[in-house]
């Protein structure tokens, strides 16, 4: 059941994210013009900047590790902690590229190609790819974190986290997928690469899956609020 005091963290975690959001767009503008990358996609995207560069792939990981805190933090349950951490990544995405417009310029549209993450190895893909994720996470998220109590648990059955998984692996492979390609020629050719194809069947069957929890979650929420069954100890067992 949704209490006040869920809401109260709710709005924290919503806030604690949006901030760190300006912070991460912020450091994007701070680099991306000391190398003159203000637009990602242009020859020789990821230039060799020394420490700069191993300097970033830490900070990735450091907020990775900052956005699973305030989940653990804010969260009475395991199950809620990911619910609010699901939750802190997708605002964190969506107001990235909501800060990043106005302090850049760019992206120009939706469409616009970008460098998404750097571990393992280079993510590329459009601006609406990650953004479309986001808002799952954000909806997904907030479904747990709102409605989980340790008397009254509230999660995807067997079958939406399976087909989690399965959306998470086709996500993982669409976004590396050119890097994957190039790998074995060295560091120089991730470097160098410019991606010239989404691949958008794959993409979108991955979102399809990723969807499945949330869809399966609302249902369940619609059906308690109308006094229908709600399976929580069969979803359990499913």
């Amino acid at each position: 059941m949704k209490t006040n005091n869920s809401w109260r963290r709710w709005w924290v975690v919503v806030l604690f994210a949006v901030a760190m959001a300006w912070v991460e767009a912020a450091v994007v503008l701070y680099l991306r013009t000391m190398l003159n990358r203000i637009e990602p996609y242009q020859p020789n995207p990821l230039p060799d900047v020394g420490v700069l560069g191993h300097a970033e792939l830490i900070r990735e990981a450091a907020t990775l590790v900052m956005l699973a805190t305030v989940g653990w933090l804010a969260g009475q349950t395991m199950r809620s902690r990911v619910g609010f951490a699901v939750l802190a990544f997708g605002v964190w995405d969506i107001g990235y590229y909501l800060f990043l417009r106005p302090l850049t310029g760019w992206p120009r549209s939706l469409l616009d190609w970008d460098i998404l993450f750097l571990l393992p190895l280079p993510w590329w893909g459009p601006v609406l790819a990650p953004a479309a994720i986001a808002a799952l996470m954000v909806m997904g998220g907030s479904l747990v974190a709102l409605n989980d109590t340790v008397e009254r648990p509230f999660w995807p059955g067997r079958f939406s986290l399976a087909a989690t998984a399965v959306g998470v692996m086709l996500m993982l492979y669409v976004f590396m997928a050119d890097a994957i390609q190039v790998v074995s020629q060295g560091e120089q050719a991730l470097r160098k690469l410019l991606p010239v194809r989404f691949l958008w069947p794959l993409y979108l069957l991955g979102l399809v899956c990723l969807g499945v929890p949330v869809v399966e979650l609302a249902i369940r929420l619609a059906r308690e609020r109308v006094g229908g069954p709600l399976a929580t100890a069969d979803a359990a067992t499913e």
